[in-house]
């Protein structure tokens, strides 16, 4: 592989960040609030399992 001057190195760079897609506002927001609504849905989720999960640990513990 041949080595890159980093002059070159820099006009590659800069071409490909010219070829970046960047989002809408009203797509960064949608996104944003959809990672909301899921780290809600995830942090409920996961109470639950841990509230029955220590249900469960607390039943086995008072039948020793």
């Amino acid at each position: 592989m041949a080595k890159t001057s980093p002059g070159e190195f820099m006009r590659q760079v800069q071409a490909e960040a010219r070829k970046v897609v960047w989002p809408s506002r009203q797509e960064t927001v949608v996104t944003a609030v959809m990672v909301g609504i899921m780290m809600v849905i995830l942090a409920v989720f996961f109470l639950g399992i841990d509230t029955l999960f220590g249900w469960v640990v607390r039943q086995l513990l008072t039948l020793a």
